[in-house]
């Protein structure tokens, strides 16, 4: 597949247009920092449209011919799957991240339709209790926001999840990386009903929009703590159901007992994937204090080590970040830090080094920045893991497995690896749940479908009883 970029375009009704608002925002070429595109921005009364056509798409997805069934789901799937690696291509060239990785993520945007295809046809909104119907049905138009580290895949994640529920559904995603989205939007528009999915271009002004209108029921967000407390406020008043995964400030506690090879890998790669730029990259090692400068010297050499390079290519595995502005606002939240980094990278472009900081870290960083902590007891060890707001993601390090589990039982956050450092959740199908200021509510292959629908109870009273002894 060919790496042009495809132009910004959105789509209202079934019906393609050209975003026509300059947000004064360069995109970049991430490798270069050369400008490649503008950021724009889809009108506010292409906006309303698209707000008016969902509401009336709702009520014909209640019928048969506007609804979304399995079979069109997988036809979703197969067809995007003939587009994964020119997907992949795109992200990585919006974003940054080095191509080995948004490849590796390629998967997850047709699994999504394919996972949420199966569970409609195993019957998960509809279940029966003793002739008593329990019904799982649409709340409603949904909005689906995504940022711009991963695009595709989220975006494929709520989107699948929300047509089968058989919600219409508007997408935004981020103005930094709106290419994959037209690819996805093309395919999803080749086969379902013309309203049922739209897409909208935008930044903070147009989610603003989407977020106020009474007419979106359901609201899915990935994103920053400060947007997500918008979209929380919004809704309030509303009463209106909203899916929040805001990131972390995700520990890493390495036990007196590691294995060093071990340890350095886990630190090195949970700091470097998707070059830092994911909610749930190492925000704060924490390490047994007589092993800290040991610890410390290996992961430093294989954070020099890593081939640092443009996204494109294939050997690159520390790629730039998504833009020049972002580069800024990392480097000046540190400038008042005591901070070491490692390896060497290129002056040209949005690269930065990968950087460990004298001391913990309080709040997210988002890119390859982790602060540093040591402890002397296995408590304190914890209580440093416990010690911010966030819970989303946990990590320990431990030869000895049963006293490994055991600490990671202690950390607060919604999921918790030991000696993993993927970027994949430990199952397909458990919960990915997001604690404290990291969010509201649980995402994952179930629970994100079950999101979108509300339960109506149905039966005939007096035909079932509770009997006692």
């Amino acid at each position: 597949m060919s790496t042009e970029l495809p132009a910004i375009a959105d789509l209202i009704d079934g019906e393609w247009g050209t975003p026509s608002v300059d947000l004064g925002v360069a995109l970049e070429d991430p490798a270069t920092a050369a400008p490649v595109a503008r950021a724009v921005a889809t009108a506010t009364d292409r906006v309303e449209r698209a707000l008016a056509v969902a509401e009336t798409a709702a009520g014909r997805a209640e019928t048969a011919s506007g609804r979304v069934e399995p079979a069109v789901l997988d036809a979703i799937a197969d067809a995007l799957e003939t587009r994964l690696a020119w997907i992949a291509e795109l992200d990585a060239r919006a974003t940054g991240v080095p191509l080995a990785q948004t490849t590796l993520l390629g998967p997850i945007v047709s699994g999504s339709f394919r996972l949420a295809a199966e569970q409609i046809r195993s019957g998960v909104l509809r279940q029966e209790r003793d002739g008593v119907e329990v019904l799982r049905l649409p709340l409603g138009p949904a909005l689906c926001l995504v940022p711009w580290n991963a695009p595709a895949p989220m975006a494929a994640h709520k989107v699948a999840n929300s047509l089968a529920a058989g919600c219409p559904v508007i997408l935004k995603v981020s103005e930094l990386a709106p290419y994959s989205s037209v690819v996805l939007a093309e395919v999803i528009a080749e086969h379902v009903p013309a309203g049922m999915f739209q897409l909208v271009q935008g930044g903070a002004k147009v989610g603003a929009q989407l977020v106020a209108a009474s007419r979106i029921k359901a609201i899915s967000f990935t994103g920053g703590l400060a947007g997500g407390r918008s979209v929380a406020t919004a809704s309030a008043a509303m009463l209106r159901p909203c899916q929040l995964e805001l990131g972390g400030n995700n520990p890493l506690v390495v036990l007196p007992d590691a294995d060093p090879d071990a340890a350095t890998r886990m630190a090195a790669e949970l700091l470097t994937t998707l070059n830092g730029q994911w909610c749930r990259a190492l925000g704060r090692l924490i390490l047994p204090a007589d092993r800290a400068d040991e610890l410390l010297d290996g992961i430093g050499k294989r954070l020099a080590a890593l081939r640092v390079g443009p996204p494109m290519d294939p050997r690159t595995e520390l790629g730039p970040l998504v833009h020049s502005k972002h580069v800024q606002q990392l480097r000046s939240s540190l400038d008042a830090r005591g901070t070491r980094s490692f390896g060497a990278v290129p002056e040209d472009g949005n690269y930065f080094a990968p950087t460990l900081l004298d001391g913990d870290l309080s709040d997210e960083v988002f890119g390859p920045v982790a602060g540093v902590a040591t402890y002397r007891r296995t408590e304190e060890a914890v209580a440093l893991a416990n010690a911010v707001p966030y819970g989303l993601e946990g990590y320990v390090c431990g030869v000895d497995e049963h006293q490994a589990l055991g600490v990671a039982r202690q950390i607060r956050a919604g999921e918790v690896k030991v000696n993993g450092s993927s970027i994949m959740s430990l199952h397909l199908m458990t919960p990915r749940p997001a604690w404290g200021l990291s969010g509201l509510g649980e995402e994952g292959t179930a629970e994100t479908l079950r999101f979108f629908t509300g339960a109506r109870v149905v039966g005939v009273e007096g035909r079932f009883a509770l009997h006692t002894s």
